[in-house]
């Protein structure tokens, strides 16, 4: 085939292709134009999941008449000049990519009024062109109204996901925004019903209630910013408020929301040896530095950064993370693990190990130590022996003879397996047994746990879960699963909201069960009577797979006779 240029409209349905990907995508860009215009009040529409119709209005300064139509041609912006300009970028778009892209992609209109002017300026692009254009009285201000989105690349339609999952990826978006611009009032309809506002009142703390809920972020960790060039700043849970995933950290560069995963290392890293395997904090953390340290032009959507000293921003986030949690918040061990920073941390008293915890215990004497474990079994139906329970270890361990030796079987781990295989079981016989609250627990939750909470409403009813509305973000929690302890309904619900929220259909269900077994299984430190103690183990010899609990850990240790023998020195 011959080289040649492509077509305008070709070559500007590609470029549209990189900066808006779906409708989450063109409010992204329509935000940070109205926060570069130094807007105070941000109004977001979304009608059919933002495809039919997406509104974004605000009070910023506008754009002058004469300079509205040329606004939508490619690489117009008032951001920038020179080249010598990238080195710096102190605003969130410089590209001037969005207004076009937007436009190849859809039906754009554009009502502005510029400070200081008397009247508004209206046009209205269709495929990239003006097709209208006018004088209207409006306030100052922008409002753009984007309908029809990708009408004309049916291709790109068919990778959308459900109005409602694309209308969650925006609800997730503006409470991003929310968070790192508390000064500015947002507000959210989506399909006519409200679904997220912030008071703009400039307290951080407030619009993290209104991203997440009241108990939620009165319960967040503030980290308080140093005085090096990297400045960490922000909001970061205790050890002992946790999820299941990451959708609950947030990192914002300069006051850009960003995505990283350097940054999401060394938050972690902070939390090194105080949260469990596999859970994962709740963070808003906001990291300031020099412009010119900080490339935000790596990306076409911006969502990506890359930073001039990467192992200074790493340290200084890691760093003021674990400084935070000694300060503030009681941890299981004083010591910095051993790749942290070379300041030592304030001396704790003494270590705490909080009551309900899957910590490990204190390592065994010597005579113990050596002692190899059984490895588990590859075959699901091989059962265990017949157990006799003796007592506990702990707390936390029931010990147990059989035919051939002593077991040491983790009571949380156990119970969980127990718990698990039972949920699957009736959850497939749509049988589930629930257990009614004797008073109805009121949950207020975040605009996305109630995106989800409308799209999985049959998943938890078959689950167990009874709610009705109760005002706005609020419903009365009435029944739950009855493997559920009834002292922790509403952590467990929030935590398979978000496991619902997840887009993973196939392993959802048996994610949710996971949740639902783990927050009902005995915890480690509770005194078993030994009647307890043998109905554990009895329905524990029942189960498919005995020997592991959901998560893949050990449920049991085997030390055999000839083991013992051994290590009394019989042999």
């Amino acid at each position: 085939m011959p080289v040649r240029l492509l077509a305008p409209d070709v070559a500007a349905c590609i470029a549209a292709g990189e900066v808006i990907e779906r409708p989450a995508s063109v409010v992204k860009e329509l935000v940070e134009n109205a926060l570069d215009a130094g807007a105070k009040a941000i109004a977001i529409e979304v009608l059919g999941g933002g495809v039919r119709l997406l509104r974004v209005a605000d009070d910023g300064g506008g754009i002058p008449a004469d300079e509205v139509e040329l606004a939508f041609q490619r690489h117009a912006t008032s951001k920038i000049s020179r080249a010598e300009d990238l080195d710096a970028i102190a605003t969130l778009g410089f590209r001037g990519e969005a207004l076009p892209s937007i436009a190849a992609v859809a039906e754009v209109a554009m009502l502005t009024r510029a400070a200081g002017t008397e009247g508004g300026t209206y046009v209205l692009l269709q495929d990239g062109h003006v097709a209208e254009r006018g004088m209207r009285a409006c306030a100052p201000g922008t409002v753009v109204t984007v309908r029809n989105l990708f009408r004309n690349l049916p291709a790109r339609l068919k990778f959308l996901k459900s109005d409602t999952a694309e209308a969650h990826r925006i609800v997730h978006l503006v409470t991003q925004y929310a968070m790192a611009y508390p000064e500015v009032r947002f507000t959210l309809q989506v399909e006519g019903r409200p679904a997220f506002s912030s008071t703009g009142s400039g307290d951080a703390r407030e619009a993290l209630a209104r991203a997440f809920d009241a108990q939620t972020a009165a319960a967040l960790l503030e980290v308080a910013p140093g005085d090096g060039p990297v400045r960490v700043s922000g909001h970061v849970s205790p050890p002992s408020l946790s999820r299941a995933s990451r959708t609950a950290i947030s990192f914002f560069v300069n006051r850009r929301w960003v995505q990283s995963r350097m940054l999401t290392a060394a938050l972690e890293q902070g939390y090194e040896g105080m949260l469990m395997t596999g859970r994962r904090p709740l963070a808003a953390v906001h990291v300031h530095l020099p412009l010119e340290d900080v490339d935000v032009n790596v990306h076409p959507t911006k969502a990506e950064v890359r930073f001039l000293r990467e192992g200074e921003v790493f340290a200084a986030v890691r760093d003021a993370v674990r400084q935070a949690l000694l300060r503030q918040a009681p941890v299981q061990s004083a010591a910095l693990p051993a790749n942290a920073a070379s300041t030592p941390p304030p001396a704790m008293a003494r270590p705490f190990i909080p009551k309900d915890t899957h910590a490990p215990m204190p390592s065994s004497p010597p005579a113990s130590r050596d002692a190899p474990a059984s490895p588990p079994p590859t075959q699901p139906w091989m059962t265990l022996p017949i157990l006799r329970p003796l007592g506990q270890v702990a707390n936390t361990y029931v010990i147990a003879e059989g035919p051939d030796g002593v077991y040491l079987i983790d009571q949380h781990a156990a119970h969980e397996r127990v718990l698990f295989e039972r949920l699957r079981e009736q959850r497939r016989c749509k049988a589930v047994e629930t257990q009614g609250l004797l008073e109805p627990a009121t949950v207020e939750l975040s605009p996305l746990q109630e995106q989800t909470l409308q799209s999985h409403r049959e998943e938890l009813e078959a689950f167990g879960f009874a709610l009705e509305p109760f005002g706005e973000r609020t419903y009365l929690l009435r029944s739950v699963p009855a493997a559920v302890k009834a002292s922790a309904p509403v952590e467990t619900l929030r935590e398979v909201l978000e496991l619902l929220g997840q887009e993973m259909p196939v392993q959802r269900e048996d994610r949710v069960a996971f949740s639902l077994a783990c927050h009902g299984a005995i915890r480690a430190g509770k005194v078993l009577l030994r009647e307890e103690m043998d109905e554990l183990l009895r329905l524990l010899e029942q189960a498919e797979q005995p020997h592991t609990c959901p998560h893949g850990r050990p449920t049991m240790v085997h030390l055999s006779a000839a083991d013992l023998e051994r290590q009394f020195g019989r042999r």
